[in-house]
């Protein structure tokens, strides 16, 4: 059963912190101005919240790339059209072409992945539906990762679980100039 996502915020931003999150991120890739300032109705869990993030996105060992493909996939099985947006400039700016952005969204044999990507991919999307990777894409999986990257894609994938559901029942809108769901490339 999907629920369905609100139409307006549940939750106003703050706007003095708003303001500041504005200013912060003028140079960055991305424009989370909603998110935070919405986070900023409790200082202590958005600063853990990004804490988390930080860890599981930017200071692991894996990738940018792969640790964007699975924020990415995580946010499209959440349906959470926020975090879908941020992490598709996040993706960009990691490498990934509007063409692969997309191909989040599609069943995993339709992609033209390479072999560790694929396994990132199945890695999300067990997570998603039973909270357990299955011992066949774990096998996958620790054929391209050693055991400090599978800890560190999990957690990315169960922090932006919890981001997706905070976006979506907080009811954030996307912020100026992030794109929303992908359109399918050109054929």
């Amino acid at each position: 059963m999907r629920i369905d996502r609100p139409a307006t915020p549940r939750l106003a931003p703050i706007p003095a912190v708003a303001a500041k999150a504005r200013e912060a991120m003028a140079e960055l890739p991305v424009n989370a101005v909603n998110l935070m300032a919405t986070m900023a109705h409790n200082g202590e869990v958005a600063r853990g919240i990004n804490r988390l993030a930080q860890a599981t996105v930017v200071d692991g060992g894996v990738p940018r790339r792969q640790v964007e493909i699975a924020v990415l996939r995580m946010g499209w099985n959440c349906q959470a059209v926020y975090e879908f947006g941020q992490h598709s400039l996040f993706g960009r700016d990691a490498g990934l072409t509007d063409a692969e952005i997309y191909a989040t969204t599609r069943p995993i044999s339709e992609g033209a992945w390479p072999d560790a990507e694929r396994a990132v991919l199945g890695l999300v999307d067990d997570l998603y539906a039973d909270d357990c990777i299955r011992d066949s894409t774990w096998a996958e999986v620790t054929e391209h990762f050693s055991a400090g990257d599978i800890v560190q894609l999990i957690a990315a994938a169960g922090c932006y679980r919890l981001i997706c559901g905070l976006a979506n029942s907080t009811g954030v809108e996307l912020d100026e100039g992030v794109p929303g769901w992908p359109s399918a490339p050109p054929s």
